[in-house]
């Protein structure tokens, strides 16, 4: 059973030529890894006709995919980069489009690129032809919906401050996350980074640390100018994310330099746990 089953509408298909073939994904193609099936078409529905320009094309969105801006995101690039080895080509319908569009295209803009002509939701069929439909409605209710990371200018980074004034920030916050970031060694032109989260305290009731430090993790891949700017050298370097959950947003307010020399935060986060706030 492929994992896409539960996306299809049930209609008329696009009939395949005998020019196409199936082959395996390739491994450089990460994001369309463990997504049900292990074998695509090619040419794809990109139009690309080798398996190079695929891997070219489809690695520069695999950082969109790692920010997780929909929960579609995947099925829907998956499905036009690496599409599933049946009769027919099955296209993502226009409302999957739009939903993924509509949540990924900020985070494509924090990034400086426009959403693509390429993708362009019009040229997709309508939820009555048989396409990747999006999940339906009560898949809402049945998965919590998690506050959203948005695209923000990044906080300076504070390097002197005292553990009651640090206290004081914390008592007008939602959480506080110890982050060690790292840039990954790779020979790609594309920086990476290894991102290490903590929870060091969480005051949003309904939040578990986990769903903290994911969303932490998904805040700085897509304000990923932030990383660059705290990340200099590939020496790792610690930091204390100090922010606040407004209206479904989280917004990352102040960012503290950890340094080991320096026991400020560690006295804040031990006093914290008694702290009692004005």
């Amino acid at each position: 059973v492929f994992a896409v089953n539960g996306f299809l509408r049930v209609a008329t298909g696009l009939d395949i030529g005998l020019s196409t073939k199936c082959v395996v994904i390739p491994k450089e193609m990460g994001m369309c890894h463990k997504i049900g099936y292990s074998e695509m078409r090619l040419p794809n529905l990109m139009g690309h006709t080798s398996m190079a320009e695929v891997i070219q094309k489809s690695t520069t969105w695999q950082h969109l995919v790692h920010t997780d801006c929909h929960p579609h995101v995947r099925t829907f690039l998956c499905s036009l980069f690496a599409p599933i080895c049946l009769d027919t080509f099955i296209h993502p319908c226009r409302s999957m489009c739009v939903a993924v569009r509509d949540s990924c295209a900020p985070v494509l803009l924090c990034h400086g690129h426009p959403w693509p002509a390429s993708l362009d939701c019009d040229r997709f069929p309508g939820d009555e032809d048989m396409c990747l439909a999006p999940l339906t409605k009560d898949y809402k209710y049945l998965h919590k919906v998690l506050p959203k990371p948005t695209c923000q200018t990044c906080p300076a980074v504070e390097e002197f401050f005292t553990h009651k004034r640090v206290l004081e920030v914390f008592c007008d916050s939602n959480f506080a996350v110890k982050v060690k970031l790292s840039k990954k060694r790779s020979a790609s032109e594309d920086q990476e980074y290894n991102i290490e989260c903590q929870v060091e305290f969480i005051t949003q009731g309904s939040l578990l640390p986990y769903e903290t430090q994911s969303m932490i993790q998904q805040w700085l891949l897509i304000n990923e100018k932030c990383i660059e700017r705290m990340t200099p050298t590939h020496r790792p370097m610690v930091y204390l994310l100090v922010g606040n959950i407004e209206e479904g947003i989280i917004l990352v307010n102040q960012v503290y330099r950890w340094q080991r020399k320096d026991s400020q935060l560690t006295l804040a986060t031990q006093k914290w746990r008694y702290h009692k706030c004005l």
